[in-house]
Formats: structure tokens, C-alpha cells, sequence
């Protein structure tokens, strides 16, 4: 009996690893390097305004993008919205303390 011989068919087309692309350029990625290259200028006290109207998407999405941008570089930073701005922040130990202490309290 002959010897079966495997067939190497991949249902999607493959190419070389070495063309994958690497890294990730998402969508919010000119506005969350912008607002990190000010947060990296702001002054103690100071807070960055970027109007929502700027913004190419949602501000849930954007903060969510820069959340993982300063998780990512080590950074704390902190939000705040209303209808018009979206503010952020270098924060300081007592913040973080103080939202960690608010946090414990409400549950």
C-alpha cells in the first residue's frame, strides 16, 4: 500500500513572518501621542483642555486609548470631561491616594 502524502493547504494565504508587520498604530494614536508629549510639558497644577469637538472619536474611546498609552509608560495620569473639554492631568501620590481611599469607601 502506498504511503499517503500530506498535503501543506492553509485555508488563508500565508506569506514569510518576517513580512508581518509589527507594532500596532490604532486609531487614537496621533491624539494620545500629542497629549502625551503635553503631559510631558505640563507644569505642576496644570491640566490639558483638549476640546471634544477635536476628537475623531468618542471620548470614551480616546481616554480608553490613552489609559493603556500612560498604563504602558508607567504614567498617572487623571480625567475629567464636560460637555466641551476633555481635561487631563499629571496626577500626584495624594490623588491616587485619595481616589483609592474614595474607591474603598463606596463599596
Amino acid at each position: 500500500m502506498a504511503a499517503r502524502t500530506k498535503i501543506d493547504s492553509t485555508h488563508f494565504k500565508t506569506i514569510v513572518q518576517s513580512d508581518v508587520p509589527q507594532g500596532r498604530k490604532g486609531k487614537h494614536r496621533e491624539i494620545v501621542a500629542t497629549i502625551l508629549k503635553d503631559l510631558d510639558k505640563l507644569k505642576d497644577g496644570s491640566a490639558i483642555k483638549v476640546p471634544l469637538v477635536e476628537l475623531d472619536s468618542s471620548k470614551e474611546r480616546v481616554r480608553s486609548a490613552l489609559n493603556r498609552a500612560t498604563r504602558k509608560a508607567g504614567l498617572n495620569v487623571a480625567t475629567a470631561t464636560d460637555g466641551n473639554f476633555l481635561y487631563i492631568w499629571n496626577a500626584t501620590e495624594s490623588l491616587l491616594a485619595e481616589r483609592k481611599s474614595d474607591s474603598k469607601a463606596r463599596r
